[in-house]
């Protein structure tokens, strides 16, 4: 006997799967040419509408001047477009979103405030390159020194926080490698905090829209900083480099980075209309041609993508029977809300398929895992995660279970 059933419905909002338990009647003659009459009028249907649906048009990506890229929805993580994501190429200052994200992070657990008055050291003050002008000996509060990380690219900016958050900067390179693995940063080694080249300091493009993304909803108080056009410090007032920034009002982050192994580079974010997306182009030619090309992804995910939200976290999807339980029935779903990344135009096309036991015993536990969820496209899948069950339920008395093994054994013998 098949102990699981699959259930399938096109619109799982409106429509709701079998549970497995038929009933059979007679079928008399009228009620043939009745089915038939229906069936008739159902294809004529489908066949009017196939004839006025449109395809789904999609033109091919755009092909990039740059080493290395990726676009992702930020909601669902679903990566869009991509070429060499995976290639480990120097990360130059965008290094430097590592660097704040872990300040966040402390912040965020209390081991430092914005409001800490942070000593200058030598280290800090003496390093090359882009600068904030912070002076050895002074203090400078850290929600300032931030700002001249994130927005004026400062290489002093970027020591001075992590010798406050660590001791040294070789100790925060420690922690960013730590940090690089709990964020499934797989391929990425850093050795300090400002993207200074170093052996052994790599990441890639597909790491570093993980980050991005984390910087974005891990800690959303602070990614405001992302979209200051501009920060004076020392009466030197500086422009933040993400030229897109001035170019597109959708666009509030995220950084800019260039060496001459990296070449100019750019992590990107963008929102319109609900929908966020993070692109990040390495290795480009120039300061126009990063921003450029970012651009183009930017352009081409918006118009011709879209992310829904397919459905809730704790919405029930089917109630079915369940056995040696204190309910009648059990409410599955999933504890998560379903994000889908798709083509323009194409939810109406996604159909569900939900693969359950036949047999649901208690006990259960809310968050339980019973089956599967899938959701396809064109026949693809696009989405599979856990059926659950949404609620406690007890297991029954003695007598019902009795009961109900009596029932399930009959039952399966008539199957």
């Amino acid at each position: 006997m098949n102990n699981a059933m699959m259930h399938t419905a096109t619109d799982m909002l409106r429509t709701r799967p079998e549970t497995g338990m038929r009933t059979t009647t007679p079928l008399n003659i009228s009620s043939y040419l009745k089915i038939t009459l229906i069936g008739v009028a159902t294809t004529l249907c489908l066949l009017s509408t196939l004839a006025v649906s449109a395809p789904r048009l999609i033109p091919q990506s755009p092909n990039l001047a740059a080493k290395s890229w990726i676009l992702i929805d930020a909601q669902s993580g679903h990566v869009i477009v991509e070429n060499n994501p995976d290639e480990m190429l120097p990360p130059a200052s965008l290094t430097k979103m590592m660097t704040s994200y872990i300040a966040a992070e402390q912040i965020e657990t209390g081991n430092i405030a914005l409001t800490d008055d942070v000593l200058i050291s030598k280290k800090a003050w003496r390093k090359g390159g882009s600068k904030m002008y912070i002076q050895e000996g002074k203090r400078v509060q850290l929600e300032d020194l931030l700002k001249g990380v994130i927005i004026q690219s400062g290489n002093d900016a970027s020591i001075a926080v992590s010798e406050h958050v660590a001791g040294s900067e070789d100790a925060f390179a420690d922690l960013m490698n730590q940090t690089a693995t709990t964020l499934g940063m797989n391929s990425s080694h850093f050795m300090n905090a400002t993207g200074w080249p170093a052996d052994n300091h790599y990441t890639t493009a597909s790491d570093l829209s993980k980050l991005a993304r984390a910087i974005i909803y891990d800690h959303p108080e602070h990614y405001s900083i992302y979209a200051e056009k501009e920060f004076t410090y020392n009466n030197i007032r500086q422009p933040n480099r993400n030229k897109l920034l001035w170019r597109d009002s959708s666009v509030d982050g995220l950084k800019t980075g260039h060496t001459n192994a990296a070449g100019y580079c750019l992590v990107a974010s963008a929102k319109r209309n609900g929908m966020r997306l993070i692109s990040v182009v390495m290795g480009t030619k120039s300061i126009e041609a990063r921003a450029a090309e970012s651009q183009k992804l930017l352009t081409y995910g918006f118009r011709f993508f879209e992310t829904v939200k397919s459905y809730s976290a704790q919405e029930a999807l089917v109630s079915p029977n369940l056995w040696m339980g204190d309910a009648d029935t059990v409410k599955l779903g999933t504890v998560d809300d379903i994000w889908l990344t798709i083509p323009r135009g194409a939810e109406k096309d996604i159909k569900a398929e939900l693969d359950f036991p036949t047999e649901i015993r208690a006990p259960l536990s809310a968050g339980q895992e019973v089956g599967s969820i899938k959701l396809l496209l064109d026949g693809k899948i696009i989405h599979e995660s856990p059926l659950a069950s949404l609620e406690d339920i007890e297991e029954a008395g003695f007598i019902t279970r009795i009961w109900h093994m009596i029932l399930l054994f009959f039952t399966n013998l008539i199957q």
